[in-house]
């Protein structure tokens, strides 16, 4: 086997990267996207032909030195580098140090010229020379044992047939076919009018780019002679700048070439720096020796009478004890439980199976006590827990701790708080693998068919590790001045969302099946009207078909193009609608089709069999700003704008008869948290006299009494009010109310104008985040923005918006929250029947008897606006209905 050398263009990768993928920041805030793609890229090379020689080569300093004194022109055209690449090359760096990567970078030359002496030196010692780049100046080189390896074509390695195949010369033509056509991308000049084609057939014909030049009298067509005459000395010109020179001086050892050690805790540091959670796990997943843990762990089966009770009575002995159950499914409405996993100190944990030798109404019958004692139970995402066991008549009594939502409110800016991240970032310790139980895919099993003992090993191992998180995250929250937040708003949601989601809602399936039918024939007939205006049939779903219609066959002129062609979406075809019935009818097309699919279509699937009602899931550890999302069907998203949307909510109706939903609705929350945290004169005097405050506003822009405010004011006002809490700029506005960026801008000016308060208060806003590197709401909540003192423009603006955006929105989330929590206290206190079933945002909507109406609108109502004192009074509009829709 002979030996291999990779020898790796670092500018070509980085700056590939750095176009290709969208942004991403360190801890520090710093742009990382080209340095992800790059260190991709390296490892992929690595991992795919098991390299042992490697150099990455960097530009040196000075590196167009030598062909700037060709030509002063050279590269002339690109202009300054993007201030965050410069950094993110030293870091590439840094990771080839770390990963025991050789690196070369020569002054005074450029990376091509480095790469290629390497590629001639290493040929003659007998090496298969394989260079890692998409610059085609580097076929020059090919030839013999020295390739091209395209890593973004599936590892394509072009050889001298297939760089003749790409370019349609030889390796040894390369130089004067790029001294024919030039290279825009170097400014290299080339002859004018000498493309790829023509320059390919006369070097075929004639040889040479000299014989070419000699020859231009036997050159076909005139204007080709004249271009040729009239481009010798540049054709020279350009053969001198893009033939490498190969005299680079290197480290002429072979062992510098040599892959070296990897300093794994260094590399380890720097990926959790910059935030690569993806490729640290990776890293802990290829470690060949794993570090002994220090705490020795036992993990036990209880699965006889005796082991049982003495596990119960020792768990009744604890304060607070860890808990986490196995089950057949990941939604607890159509899930079945196996087991019982427990932990109260580190490394000793237990599991109770169901469907082991005590059968599970034994097990059940000897736990239930000790759930509904005094021990304070807790686990991570211990809501699905709860859940799980309140299926089966248990009702954890004392739910103390959640390791995920700990985990949130510390890093709430973090995507992801799962056991296995979190174990990974704080213990280094990889977790099995569900997949590795229950494999994946069709062929994927459930818990309830794996070995009890693999289970037992899993579900301890789980157990083990959020008892280690709870000892880790308690303390903390402490530090960060959290503990108030969590104790008294998040854990005590924690049962009422699992309520929520255990009651479900109920839906009306022959109403949404009546529904369906009825989009299916307006869908059929809004087809036909697409093909008779296109002039032919075709797949109406398809962006690419749609395009081809639009922009080929009826030859619209495209506002915009994306990568992969011209865009079809819903902008340009609201831009293209006015002057083109197609684009119109596609638009409601899709509205339609989106209506039908999502909602009339799916939602009856998801009813359950068991009670015929919608469980949905409330996540409470996935926004940043302390919002609730749900999903499974995520029933914050029902259509609301459009009248066919509104009728969708029409299917959702209490159960039983003589039963109501009323709506409990905070009004314009978000703005009065404006007024009360900028403290305007203005806008806390529209408040506290109960004026209509977008009327209000329209009056102040538009110099006119309220009662002069029209309603096409009152509508751009209340795009301006809502836009500045959420950091819209002039263009965003413009883009919302038609109108032009100077008319925009022009409102925003008289906006602040008259509620200079607001304006002071948002720039004070991102100045505290700029100093603290986090925002925080009315009850402490934070959210760490770090992109705010980026040196990226956009970055910066985005995180600068939600500066200003997240106290208002995170504040309203605590606000809610808190009122669900008063609420129940007082509902269960009354005994009263009616049911929480959902909550959107800041709307909660209660499934309740009719004989309890009077009464829980007064409750709700004092609750809610009475559940926090600002400078502006809280209002609640309540409204009740049969359904959804009416209210």
């Amino acid at each position: 086997m002979s030996k291999k050398l990779f020898v790796i263009d670092a500018a070509g990768y980085i700056f590939r990267s750095y176009f290709a993928l969208p942004p991403m920041t360190n801890v520090k805030g710093e742009s990382t996207n080209a340095l992800y793609g790059f260190v991709r890229s390296v490892l992929r090379i690595i991992e795919d032909f098991s390299v042992e020689n490697i150099v990455v080569v960097f530009e040196g300093p000075d590196n167009k030195e030598q062909r700037k004194k060709l030509y002063e022109e050279y590269k002339a055209n690109r202009g300054e580098a993007p201030h965050d690449l410069p950094y993110q090359m030293d870091f590439a760096e840094k990771f080839c140090e770390l990963a025991g990567i050789p690196t070369l970078k020569a002054a005074g030359v450029e990376g091509d010229d480095t790469m290629g002496s390497v590629a001639l030196w290493a040929d003659k010692r007998g090496y298969e020379v394989f260079l890692c780049t998409t610059d085609k100046d580097m076929a020059q080189l090919v030839g013999g044992n020295i390739f091209l390896l395209n890593t973004y074509k599936d590892n394509l390695i072009l050889d001298s047939k297939k760089v003749e195949e790409a370019y349609g010369v030889p390796p040894k033509l390369i130089v004067d076919l790029l001294a024919l056509i030039g290279d825009a991308s170097d400014n290299v000049p080339g002859v004018r009018g000498i493309g790829p084609k023509t320059a390919s057939a006369l070097l075929s014909e004639f040889g040479s780019l000299d014989a070419v030049l000699e020859n231009v009298d036997k050159v076909s067509g005139k204007k080709r002679q004249e271009n040729l005459r009239e481009g010798v000395d540049m054709a020279r010109l350009s053969r001198d700048l893009v033939v490498l020179n190969t005299e680079v001086e290197f480290p002429q050892e072979e062992s510098f070439f040599y892959r070296g050690a990897i300093d794994l805790e260094g590399l380890k540091e720097f990926y959790g720096k910059m935030k690569f959670t993806t490729l640290l796990k990776e890293l802990h997943g290829q470690e060949e020796k794993k570090v002994q843990e220090s705490i020795e762990t036992t993990y036990r089966l209880i699965d006889d009478e005796k082991s049982l009770a003495e596990l119960v009575k020792e768990l009744k002995s604890q304060e607070n004890v860890c808990f986490d159950t196995e089950t057949t499914a990941l939604h607890p409405a159509v899930a079945d439980l196996v087991g019982i996993g427990f932990c109260y100190k580190v490394g000793v944990a237990y599991y109770v199976p169901l469907n082991g030798k005590l059968g599970s109404e034994y097990v059940l019958a000897a736990l239930k006590p000790l759930f509904e004692g005094k021990v304070g139970f807790y686990g991570h995402n211990v809501k699905y827990d709860y859940e799980m066991l309140l299926g089966y008549g248990i009702k954890v009594a004392n739910i103390s701790f959640d390791t995920m939502i700990a985990s949130y409110l510390l890093n709430s800016h973090q995507r992801q708080h799962s056991l296995d991240k979190l174990s990974l970032d704080y213990f280094d310790k990889v977790k099995t693998p569900i997949e590795d139980l229950i494999g994946k895919g069709k062929k994927a099993i459930t818990m309830a068919e794996v070995e009890v003992e693999k289970v037992c090993e899993y579900c301890c191992e789980d157990v083990d590790y959020t008892c280690r998180l709870y000892e880790q995250l308690k303390g903390e929250l402490v530090e960060r001045g959290l503990e108030k937040l969590f104790f008294d708003v998040e854990m005590p949601l924690v049962p009422i969302l699992a309520n929520m989601e255990k009651t479900g809602i109920y839906i009306d399936v022959p109403y949404l099946e009546s529904m369906t039918e009825e989009l299916q024939k307006l869908l059929a007939v809004l087809e036909k009207e697409i093909f008779e205006l296109a002039g032919e049939e075709f797949n109406i779903k398809s962006p690419k078909q749609l395009g081809v219609i639009l922009f080929e066959k009826l030859a619209i002129h495209p506002p915009k193009k994306t990568a992969t062609g011209f865009s079809t979406s819903a902008e340009v075809l609201e831009f293209l609608k006015n002057d083109w019935p197609i684009a119109e009818k596609v638009l409601e097309y899709r509205t339609l089709e989106k209506l039908r699919s999502t909602y009339t279509e799916t939602l009856p699937q998801q009813v359950s069999d068991r009670d015929g009602r919608i469980h949905c899931s409330f996540n409470q550890s996935v926004t940043a700003t302390g919002r609730l999302s749900s999903q499974d069907p995520n029933l914050q998203n029902i259509p609301v704008r459009s009248s066919v949307g509104r009728r969708i909510r029409g299917a959702f109706k209490p159960q039983k008869k003589g039963w109501s939903f009323l709506s409990a609705d905070y009004s314009q929350i978000e703005l009065r948290l404006l007024a009360h945290f900028s403290g305007d004169p203005a806008l806390l005097s529209a408040f506290k006299e109960n004026f209509d405050v977008h009327s209000y506003t329209a009056s102040q822009i538009f110099d006119v009494s309220m009662e002069e405010v029209t309603k096409e004011m009152r509508y751009q006002a209340k795009a301006v009010n809502f836009g500045i809490v959420y950091g819209q700029q002039a263009f965003g506005l413009s883009q919302e109310l038609g109108i032009s960026t100077k008319e925009a801008q022009s409102f925003i000016n008289k906006y602040f104008e008259r509620y200079s308060g607001v304006k002071k208060y948002l720039e004070k806003s991102k100045e505290q985040a700029k100093k603290s590197g986090k925002a925080t709401t009315l009850m402490g909540r934070e959210r760490l923005i770090p992109e705010i003192n980026s040196k990226n423009g956009m970055l910066r603006q985005a995180a600068e918006r939600l500066a200003v955006n997240t106290p208002l929105q995170g504040s309203q989330a605590d606000i809610i929250k808190m009122a669900m929590i008063h609420i129940d206290q007082v509902l269960a206190k009354s005994e009263k029947l009616a049911q929480l079933v959902l909550q959107i945002h800041d709307e909660l909507i209660f499934e309740v008897p009719d004989f309890e109406l009077l009464d829980l609108e007064t409750i709700i109502r004092k609750e809610m606006e009475g559940v926090v004192k600002l400078k502006v009074p809280l209002t609640v509009d309540i409204t009740i209905g049969k359904n959804w829709e009416e209210l």
